[in-house]
């Protein structure tokens, strides 16, 4: 069967980004269970749309867990700011909202109902708004015309995602994951917004995730503002460079597996923190086991008493992390930098960034 480009359609994919085979990225088995082949057997491939330029997942043979994450506080924060400048830009007009959530949770709606806006309980609603949701959507095509129906005809369509430039700039190749379809340029967008009656009218980016970008949207044809060209301008010439990333995957698996073997032969007892998706490639990649890595704390109890996929790496509480006195801890998510050191002071200096070229001390 020819597969077909989920934004618009059209056959004409390109592989963009080839991890091979790897473990799901929402399944995390049971500490004690024994690691079995099959846990890492699923492709894992981003293509790309030479028509409407859309970055996408190729396909997916995992079967989605329930979610066992909990929203960090650089999220939350990064929200009310975005809620701030929005309500700045007089876009925050009438009195009903309707979200289009994310399964990895968090929720606007608390702060929309802070200004008077209540969860719409039918037709168009005047705010909607889809803070990382549209990209676990397998058809991007219907749930593009999803969001269009639900936004009312003077209403806005607020639209946050993880910028494909940023991730391209950044070699942020373990952004690709089962369950995420789609991976966005702000060109893209303004390609797939058009084709249901709808235009970008301006965005607002943010350093969470190393670069998301905010966007207001309405119905009609308008022109956007100075905002938009910058974002766009700047994207264009991160994006040139996308063929790179294939490239980024083994200098960033070579560069982790030799720290974590150099930290072993020194006898440094080594442990990370965030059992996040991103890091269930690149640990499975790397090869990491306990006899390099000795644990992942992560603060969601869901994942606690689990072991990271295609590894024997258990996942333990923040709290076991600091009662095992490790001499470095490789944090996998940068943006839980500043939420993890205020939260576990006896960790200062033993923090390690994990980065595409390297662990870099912080």
């Amino acid at each position: 069967m020819t597969r077909r480009c989920r934004g618009c359609a059209k056959i004409a994919l390109t592989p963009l980004l080839d991890l091979g085979s790897v473990p799901a990225a929402d399944h995390f088995p049971p500490r004690d269970t024994p690691v079995a082949d099959t846990e890492s057997g699923h492709p894992l491939r981003m293509d790309q749309c030479a028509a409407c330029g859309l970055a996408q997942l190729a396909d997916d043979d995992t079967v989605t867990a329930e979610p066992r994450g909990i929203e960090p506080l650089a999220l939350r924060e990064q929200a009310a700011a975005a809620v701030r400048l929005v309500l700045a830009a007089g876009l925050l007009r009438g009195s009903t909202v309707t979200e289009f959530g994310s399964p990895h949770g968090g929720t606007w709606l608390p702060l929309l109902g802070a200004h008077g806006f209540t969860e719409n309980t039918g037709g168009p609603a005047d705010v909607v708004l889809d803070c990382f949701g549209i990209m676990h959507e397998p058809d991007q095509r219907a749930a593009f015309a999803a969001r269009a129906a639900a936004t009312a005809p003077d209403g806005v369509l607020l639209v946050q995602y993880h910028s494909l430039a940023a991730i391209v700039a950044q070699g942020q190749w373990n952004a690709l994951r089962h369950g995420h379809f789609a991976y966005y340029s702000l060109s893209t967008l303004r390609t797939l917004l058009g084709a249901v009656g709808m235009s970008v009218v301006t965005a607002w980016e943010f350093d969470l995730y190393g670069g998301t970008v905010l966007l207001a949207v309405r119905h009609g044809d308008h022109a956007p503002d100075a905002g938009v060209e910058e974002i766009l301008a700047t994207e264009a010439d991160a994006l040139s460079s996308i063929a790179e990333l294939q490239q980024t995957v083994d200098h960033h698996v070579r560069a982790l597996r030799g720290w974590l073997e150099a930290a072993a032969a020194q006898c440094d007892r080594v442990y990370a923190y965030g059992a996040a998706s991103r890091a269930v490639a690149l640990l499975s990649m790397a090869g990491a086991h306990r006899g390099l890595l000795a644990g992942v704390a992560d603060a969601a109890p869901g994942k606690q008493g689990r072991r990271m996929p295609g590894t024997d790496v258990p996942i333990i509480s923040p709290a076991e992390l600091v009662a095992a006195e490790p001499d470095v801890v490789l944090l996998t998510l940068p943006d839980l930098l500043a939420e993890v050191s205020n939260g576990l002071p006896e960790l200062t200096g033993r923090w390690v960034i994990d980065d595409p070229a390297g662990p870099r001390r912080r």
